[in-house]
């Protein structure tokens, strides 16, 4: 009888001796995360949920060298032009009452020249604003993430103010018959060969390969005799198009438009907006829009562009389809306004080259892109997603009848009214100018040129690894070109 006496108590002790180092694991545990949960949190919800604060902690910052140019090269050109008594281009009489107010007065800023108001110019403007946001005083550059230094060893990147478009055109203008020409009556090529010897020769190119060069090349024939000894660089361009080249070499015998991989490639290559020629369309300014479709432009293109041909020939007799053949110079550019503020869709085709200014006309219009153009490539991707605002229609179901217009009246009101209030978030992102005298002022920390400095900052790894590749070749080794992605 005394036996099941004496089994309690043992039998609660070796309980207790199980329970209590349980126990007092447990209570280590849960202390330990009670101290560390709330600095866990806070770190996590600061620097990884709200980038706000993780911007303010490590705000964007790119040191830029201008590359020691002469003035003839960038706003000198512009003096030439300024000084020219006639050009006879389309568009050409846009500059005309500028022209004679500038001969006729001293200039406000004589050291910086307002940039030409001819659509044809214009449209590749973006040389002249980002130069100016880098000339402006450091003081008053809050807005740009871009810090001008004046010691190389001190910049991320190096910028060649070479104002490539004006160059180009101005020869366009006054010697069209030589442009593709190697010859010294060209001075488009020969200012193209100043600028290389200058730059090529310089410390900061051959320290670098000229990896870390920006050169802006938006006009499609920009550069156009010298872009393979400029090819390492990062080069700032509106499309690949006047990249293409003819690849005759093709191994089924066709002919295919291919852009070689050694010259431009979104891996080092910043794709810029074109200049908008029509003035800004706020959403609160938003009328009825009466037309589905409108377009306005050449019909007959080259290359890629012969797909607008054929949709032309589609769609001319549509009802609620307008297309216009024209360019918005100073004569159209009212019936351009008009046609793209009183329509719901604007058709965005190829023409000689993937893309235009008349994308961003829609956009900063709030028209609805319709965009027709399947090599296109487009600014800030990454940044902003084009398909919140814009219908992208292959080529081969754009060119079947009547499937384009029944495409775009399956889209409801409340639709076209979402892709408005998103084109109307992101049109600063296509806006240049900045409203100085010479565009040396403050630029919006939301505009293009902004935007356009923060690509270039997104290149800088790539940049590094590149030189830091090549400095450790051996002499007289070369690595193989394996890159063949875009």
């Amino acid at each position: 009888m005394a036996l099941p006496s004496t089994i309690p108590p043992l039998y609660l002790s070796l309980t207790l001796l199980c329970i209590l180092p349980l126990s007092l694991i447990f209570l280590f545990y849960t202390s330990q995360q009670q101290q560390q949960q709330p600095f866990s949190s806070h770190q996590f919800s600061s620097n990884n949920n709200n980038p706000n604060t993780q911007q303010q902690q490590q705000p964007l910052s790119l040191n830029v060298y201008i590359s020691d140019l002469p003035r003839s090269l960038n706003y000198g050109l512009l003096d030439q032009y300024w000084s020219l008594t006639t050009d006879s281009r389309l568009g050409s009489d846009a500059d005309n009452p500028i022209r004679s107010q500038y001969l006729a007065s001293n200039p406000t800023n004589p050291s910086f020249p307002p940039y030409p108001e001819s659509p044809l110019i214009k449209q590749y403007s973006a040389e002249y604003w980002i130069l100016g946001d880098l000339m402006a005083p450091q003081e008053s550059r809050g807005g740009s993430i871009a810090r001008r230094v004046y010691d190389v060893g001190d910049a991320d990147v190096v910028f060649v103010p070479f104002f490539a478009t004006m160059s180009a055109e101005m020869q366009l203008g006054v010697g069209k018959g030589v442009f593709r020409r190697k010859v010294v009556g060209n001075e488009d090529y020969m200012r193209q060969k100043q600028v290389v010897d200058l730059v090529r020769s310089s410390e900061a190119w051959k320290r670098s390969g000229g990896r870390d060069h920006v050169f802006v090349l938006t006009d499609p024939v920009a550069m156009w005799h010298v872009r393979s000894e400029i090819a390492p660089a990062v080069l700032l361009v509106v499309d690949f198009g006047g990249w293409y080249r003819l690849d005759s070499k093709a191994s089924d015998g066709n002919s295919s438009d291919m852009v070689q991989h050694t010259q431009v490639s979104l891996l080092k290559d910043v794709i810029v907006p074109y200049t908008h020629l029509l003035p800004r369309l706020h959403l609160s300014e938003n009328l009825n829009r009466s037309t589905l479709l409108y377009f306005k432009g050449a019909k007959h293109r080259h290359r890629g562009g012969l797909v607008r041909e054929k949709l032309w020939d589609l769609l001319a007799n549509e009802p609620s389809v307008v297309m216009e053949e024209g360019f918005p110079n100073a004569t159209g550019r009212e019936q351009s306004i008009k046609g793209m503020r009183s329509s719901e869709f604007c058709l965005h085709p190829a023409g000689d080259t993937p893309t235009s200014c008349r994308l961003f006309d829609a956009i900063l219009s709030l028209c609805i892109p319709v965009i027709v153009s399947d090599n296109i490539e487009l600014p800030f991707e990454g940044m902003v997603d084009y398909s919140d605002f814009s219908v992208f229609a292959a080529v081969s179901d754009s060119l079947q009848p009547n499937w384009l217009v029944e495409h775009l009246k399956s889209f409801s009101k409340a639709q076209k009214d979402m892709f408005r209030h998103n084109m109307a978030r992101v049109q600063p992102m296509f806006e240049y100018e900045n409203g100085y005298p010479g565009g040396i002022g403050p630029i919006p920390s939301d505009g293009a040129v902004n935007y356009i400095w923060r690509k270039v900052h997104q290149k800088l790894p790539v940049i590094k690894e590149a030189i830091i590749r090549d400095k450790r070749k051996p002499k007289d080794v070369t690595i193989p070109l394996r890159c063949h992605c875009t």
